[in-house]
């Protein structure tokens, strides 16, 4: 399920909820009990080995992987 991140205008407490993606729009209440929140833009960051294991790897220097190179 993703998680959002919220902002409460009126005490500036920030917030994580987890909920379906079709309520991802829905108003949330802060856990201060508020109602004038705000929801972040979140940002993803994908590191790691499973992030590069599909990219190319070079066998070593030169135009064709050492070979042609004399």
């Amino acid at each position: 399920m993703p998680r959002y991140d919220y902002r409460c205008r009126a005490c500036g407490s920030t917030f994580e909820l987890n909920r379906p993606m079709a309520e991802a729009n829905a108003p949330a209440a802060c856990p201060s009990g508020h109602d004038d929140t705000v929801k972040l833009l979140s940002t993803v960051a994908v590191t790691g080995k499973a992030a590069t294991a599909s990219a190319p790897r070079s066998s070593g220097g030169g135009c064709c992987g050492g070979a042609c190179c004399g």
